[in-house]
């Protein structure tokens, strides 16, 4: 076996390298500026957690969401004129599916990206609904 040179180690002599530049391992260490390649999380997932509603506000949610729907039967039993009551129906569900998306789906505290493509994709899925039932004559007399 042959000695080894002074200031190599037993990784270098058997060819292999642990530094990941391919430059070798004098530039990765000189090399201040990161990578290209190199991606560095969003502030709030640095951590690797992001808010949550505590459970008193997950309580206060399901409080809210049981009332709106309590309205929604008494609404339905109150036998009020067709449109009106559809109507408030309709205002009702938007009210529950939005915190159900904001909370529990935590649209609320994820990047705004997230939350504008949800969006953009709910108010496309609203108008290809209403124009299917255009379509089927529900909006004429």
């Amino acid at each position: 076996m042959s000695e080894a040179e002074p200031g190599t180690t037993s990784e270098q002599q058997a060819g292999t390298t642990t530094a990941t530049d391919p430059r070798g391992p004098s530039h990765a260490e000189a090399d201040p500026s990161p990578a290209l390649h190199q991606v560095h999380a969003a502030p709030h997932l640095a951590s690797g957690e992001h808010a949550h509603p505590s459970e008193a506000q997950y309580i206060r949610i399901a409080i809210i969401l049981a009332a709106v729907t309590a309205a929604e039967v008494t609404l339905y039993y109150l036998k009020l004129q067709r449109t009106a009551s559809n109507s408030l129906l309709l205002v009702f569900a938007a009210v529950k599916g939005a915190m159900v998306a904001l909370y529990f789906m935590h649209l609320k505290f994820d990047n705004r990206i997230l939350r504008r493509l949800f969006l953009s994709g709910f108010i496309l899925a609203v108008f290809v609904y209403l124009a299917y039932l255009t379509t089927l004559g529900v909006f004429l007399k």
